[in-house]
C-alpha cells in the first residue's frame, strides 16, 4: 500500500512513525494532489529532488486545512524513514534553506534529545529568511526563529511536536555542555596591533549590538503578534457574548409575546363561556 511505513522503519516515541501526525491531517495528506503525484514512489534518495524544490513551509493552510508540499513531505520522511547521516545532511545543507528546515523539523520530531540540541543549535546562526504558509496567507519569518520555536514550542507547522527536556536538566545531568553563543568566545589574536585590537573590539561590539537590536525586533513583533492573536480572540468572546445576550432578549421577548397571545386568548374564551351562558339563562326564563 502507498501509505504504509516501510517495514524496515523502527518505531518512534514507541509507535508507528506515521502517527507522530495527528489522524485527521494524515488522512488529508493522503488525499491531496501533490501526495499522490509528487510523493507515490519516493525514497531517501529521491525525497532530496522534491525537498530543494520547495519555496515555502508550513501546515496547513486556507479555510478548509489543506496541507502544504512542505508536511506531505515529513510525511513521506516518516513513512520512509531516512538514515540519520541523510537528515544531517539535510541539515547541514546552507544552500536550500527549506531543505535544512525539512531536516531540522524532522529531526525534532523523531530525534533523540542530545542529537537535537548538538544538530539544531548550531542554526541559530542562521538568520535568513523564511516564507511561512497559513491560513492567513504568507508570513515572513526567519530561520533561527523557527528554530527556537522547534526547541521551546509545543507545536510547529500544526504538529504537536514530542517531549523535550529541558536544555538545563541536561546540562545537569553532565549530558549537554553549556552552549557559548557566537558573540561569546571570540578571542582576538595575541599579536593584533592595540589600533587594530580596538577596532576590532568596536565592530565585535557593534555586530554583537546588531544582533541584540535585531532579537529585540523580532522580540518585539513576536510580543506584538501574540498581543493582537490575544485581543482578537478577546473581541470574538465579546462577539460571542453579545450574540448569546442578544439571542437571549430574542428568546425572552417571544416568550412574553407567547404568553400574551395565550392570555388573550383565554380571555376571549371565557368571554364566550360567560355570553354562553348568560344566553341559556334568559333561553330557560
Amino acid at each position: 500500500m502507498a501509505n504504509r511505513t516501510d517495514p524496515t522503519a523502527l518505531s518512534v516515541h514507541g509507535t508507528n512513525p506515521q502517527n507522530l501526525i495527528e489522524k485527521i491531517l494524515r488522512l488529508k495528506i493522503y488525499a491531496n494532489s501533490y501526495w499522490k503525484e509528487k510523493c507515490f514512489g519516493l525514497n531517501a534518495e529521491t525525497l532530496v529532488d522534491r525537498a530543494v524544490e520547495l519555496d515555502m513551509f508550513g501546515g496547513t493552510y486556507g479555510g478548509t486545512k489543506k496541507p502544504t508540499k512542505f508536511i506531505c513531505l515529513m510525511l513521506k520522511m516518516l513513512q520512509i524513514a531516512p538514515d540519520k547521516e541523510i537528515v544531517v545532511e539535510f541539515i547541514k545543507n546552507e544552500e536550500y534553506r527549506y531543505a535544512r528546515v525539512l531536516g531540522a523539523f524532522y529531526l525534532r520530531l523523531t530525534g533523540k534529545p542530545l542529537d537535537i540540541y548538538n544538530y539544531l543549535e548550531p542554526l541559530y546562526n542562521d538568520f535568513r529568511r523564511l516564507r511561512s504558509k497559513t491560513d492567513k496567507g504568507y508570513t515572513i519569518t526567519h530561520m533561527d526563529e523557527v528554530i527556537d520555536a522547534l526547541l521551546h514550542d509545543e507545536y510547529a507547522c500544526d504538529i504537536a511536536l514530542p517531549f523535550l527536556p529541558k536544555r538545563a536538566l541536561l546540562e545537569q545531568s553532565g549530558q549537554l555542555q553549556p552552549r557559548i553563543s557566537a558573540l561569546e568566545g571570540e578571542d582576538l589574536p595575541e599579536d593584533l596591533p592595540p589600533a587594530a585590537a580596538a577596532a576590532s573590539s568596536s565592530s565585535t561590539a557593534e555586530d554583537g549590538d546588531k544582533s541584540s537590536d535585531r532579537r529585540d525586533r523580532r522580540d518585539k513583533d513576536r510580543d506584538d503578534d501574540r498581543r493582537d492573536r490575544r485581543d482578537d480572540r478577546d473581541r470574538r468572546r465579546r462577539s460571542r457574548s453579545r450574540e448569546r445576550d442578544d439571542r437571549d432578549k430574542d428568546r425572552s421577548r417571544r416568550d412574553r409575546s407567547r404568553e400574551r397571545r395565550e392570555d388573550r386568548d383565554r380571555d376571549r374564551r371565557d368571554d364566550r363561556d360567560k355570553d354562553r351562558d348568560n344566553r341559556d339563562r334568559r333561553d330557560d326564563r
